[in-house]
């Protein structure tokens, strides 16, 4: 009996080890679920959050006409427009790095592939590397950069995101060949004093079919103030069709 019963309570302790065992994994998988539920709370509101901000600050401007946003072009405090020889369009693909003189550049070396096309604007958290955006560049596009200050400022972010938003659409159309994209101090150099925005453009004469690329023009333009009316202008002045790799194929 003895035996027997000590057999029995060997056995009663296995079993009640093997449920503690087994409560423990559960407790520890619970514990990762709601762990990884949070996370997932987390980004997806996160994401929700991040859209409605988008949308909030496009709304914001949905009804200003394009050359009402931000100040005059007599306000804005811009340069005159630079020209330089675009002597550098080779592709280059990564993980070879790609840097620039040029804050922002004009025209260079750059990427074999480009950002997406229908893309209007982007903060520094989801830009594409500056070499994608040098392609988009050469296919016509026009790039206003905005500096660090810009992107730290709300205010100042929602104005240049509900300039943006007047290029989009789902129809093919060389006048919305626009990107507004920030230029950080990892992209290598800075604006000028009292310059927060840059606008580019890479110059080719469309009637030049020799394919030489020798009289190509990188055009830029540094304003102090965000100008819807300068950006206006400078879309009239520099159109998608007058770029190396220009045309409504392009787009």
């Amino acid at each position: 009996m003895a035996k027997s019963s000590k057999s029995n309570d060997r056995r009663a302790r296995v079993e009640q080890l093997e449920r503690e065992r087994k409560a423990a994994e559960r407790k520890r998988t619970l514990v990762f679920v709601g762990v990884i539920g949070a996370v997932a709370a987390i980004i997806i509101g996160a994401t929700g959050w991040s859209l409605l901000q988008d949308r909030a600050r496009e709304q914001q401007f949905a009804e200003v006409d394009l050359a009402d946003i931000g100040v005059p072009e007599a306000e804005a405090a811009c340069d005159p427009v630079q020209e330089l020889p675009a002597d550098q369009n080779e592709h280059i693909a990564a993980p070879t790095p790609i840097g620039y003189d040029a804050a922002p550049p004009s025209f260079g070396d750059h990427r074999p592939n480009w950002a997406g096309f229908g893309r209007k604007f982007y903060e520094v958290g989801d830009r594409p590397e500056a070499a994608e955006l040098v392609h988009n560049l050469e296919h016509g596009y026009n790039v206003l950069w905005y500096d660090e200050t810009v992107a730290d400022d709300a205010d100042a972010l929602a104005a240049v995101q509900g300039l943006a938003a007047k290029f989009s659409g789902s129809e093919v159309d060389p006048s919305r060949a626009f990107i507004a994209a920030p230029w950080t101090s990892e992209d290598g150099g800075t604006f000028p004093d009292g310059m927060n925005y840059a606008l580019t453009h890479w110059y080719a004469d469309p009637e030049d079919s020799s394919g030489s690329r020798e009289d190509e023009i990188g055009y830029k333009r540094y304003c102090g103030e965000l100008s819807g009316e300068v950006v206006a202008n400078w879309m009239a002045e520099y159109p998608q069709s007058d770029a190396p790799e220009g045309g409504p194929g392009f787009l």
